[in-house]
């Protein structure tokens, strides 16, 4: 039996192919047969024009539901789907097509799925094994050049079951859908769990305040990154009778602060729910539908994920194996080796712990540790001091060259104060090794596309903090 990823999501379509995919902002609906029919176009054409079994299929476009065709046709057909954030310049663009050569390069889905209308469908999927590839995601890149993360058909599916079950999913759901599709959040995170449940998605371009508030009318799931859900506390048509349809609000590709969490408890009477994922394994761990979500905590791991913290220290850089988890870098057998340990298992690069009950909780990435003085900093417990104090939004702990301790610690904060009497005030809670020597006071911090800050930008912009 195939085990191709698109059929085990057109399984999952409604039976009655005429209910609604994709609810549009001007008011029209794409139903799961014109979903399917577009596919199916979609494959018959890359075939017709060449494309084979693991040949790369490139697509870098705005948001669209024939976007989604193409994702899902090009799936059908048997090759591989190269998602491209659609900011990208061309000369990043250049470095992905010439590592990954796609065979096809899309960029504009409308036009294209219009003109795949003039082939003749593909009607029978081509089939796949678990282990071929699907997707190729590459990594942000911050550290260094992009790398390509392999996922295959087995790992997509695996992860997309699990979350569909752990999150409680049923055709009875509504997803409100405003993250951007060249992301494993919004492409295979949300878009497989809605796919496997045959329900609709409120289909937004991207988060605007007035589409995702009249959104929310329609809405039982809502997923998201932290500043979606900054930006609705900030506006006053997001009120408790506003939230008070929706079942489930999920949070991930960047870390949650505390403060949002209460606040948005504080208005809504909901929980947020945080989870934890990466291109290389999609989601790893998820707080409970049913159960306690603790703000700062990512949960407990999946169903299948073994996770453990290596070094043999309470905290330490998490390490994971399962299902979902992607088998080497694209053309890239050296640093593959490096990442994987002997015994299989993926090293994250992310520094947490775990509870005695196996709870789950991200101090930061490994890159970000800072060594001051011979002692091990980590950020996130200097944040999460900082973030409490008056006049402070939120923060960014960094370390930069000392000469006296090696790294200084330096706090990048949204807000405004003064220095010496926060840096006062967090000694009360911090060892001295661990307070900012620093604190610098910006409107706001350097982002990716997924809202994460980005610490090597920083660390760049002051490096020369102590020589001054």
């Amino acid at each position: 039996m195939s085990a191709n990823l698109y059929d085990l999501l057109s399984r999952r379509f409604p039976a009655d192919r005429s209910k609604p995919c994709f609810l549009l902002s001007d008011g029209r609906a794409i139903s799961y047969g014109e979903l399917e029919a577009g596919a199916g176009q979609v494959a018959g054409r890359l075939i017709a024009e060449g494309v084979e079994p693991g040949d790369r299929v490139a697509l870098q476009a705005e948001k669209t539901a024939e976007a989604i065709m193409v994702y899902l046709g090009v799936l059908k057909a048997g090759a591989v789907f190269l998602p491209l954030n659609s900011a990208y310049t061309a000369a990043e663009v250049d470095y992905f097509l010439g590592d990954a050569e796609p065979k096809v390069l899309v960029t504009d889905p409308p036009a294209w799925v219009a003109e795949a209308a003039g082939y003749a469908p593909l009607e029978t999927t081509v089939a796949r094994a678990a282990d071929d590839l699907a997707s190729l995601i590459y990594t942000s890149g911050t550290t260094g050049r992009s790398k390509g993360a392999m996922l295959s058909h087995g790992n997509l599916a695996e992860n997309a079951l699990a979350l569909h079950a752990a999150w409680g999913f049923t055709p009875d759901d509504v997803l409100l859908h405003a993250l951007p599709i060249f992301h494993v959040h919004g492409l295979f995170v949300a878009l497989h769990c809605a796919l496997l449940s045959g329900c609709p998605m409120v289909w937004l371009p991207k988060f605007a305040d007035a589409e995702v508030l009249a959104g929310l009318d329609r809405a039982t799931v809502m997923m998201g990154v932290p500043t979606f859900y900054t930006r609705l506390l900030d506006n006053p048509g997001f009120t408790r009778a506003k939230a008070e349809n929706v079942r489930l609000f999920v949070c991930g590709s960047a870390p949650l602060l505390p403060s949002t969490f209460a606040e948005f408890e504080d208005r809504t009477g909901q929980r947020i729910l945080e989870r934890y994922g990466m291109s290389e394994a999609v989601i790893i761990t998820t707080n409970p539908l049913d159960g306690d979500r603790i703000a700062g905590s990512v949960g407990y791991p999946l169903p299948g994920v073994d996770l453990r913290i290596g070094g043999g220290e309470e905290t330490g850089v998490i390490q994971i194996k399962g299902p979902s988890v992607f088998r080497e870098y694209w053309r890239m057998p050296e640093k593959t080796a490096e990442e994987f340990t002997a015994d299989g298992f993926f090293i994250t690069g992310d520094v947490g712990r775990r509870d005695p009950d196996g709870r789950v909780w991200i101090s930061g990435r490994a890159k970000d540790l800072i060594i001051s003085g011979g002692y091990n900093v980590y950020p996130k417990e200097v944040e999460l001091v900082l973030d409490e104090l008056p006049g402070v939004t939120e923060s960014a702990v960094i370390g930069v060259p000392h000469k006296d301790f090696g790294e200084g610690v330096v706090a990048v904060v949204i807000g405004r104060g003064d220095e010496a009497a926060m840096i006062a005030k967090a000694r009360e809670q911090l060892a001295a090794y661990k307070a900012p020597k620093r604190i610098v006071f910006v409107d706001e911090l350097p982002r990716n596309a997924m809202g994460k800050v980005q610490k090597n930008l920083l660390r760049q912009a002051y490096e020369r903090l102590f020589e001054t």
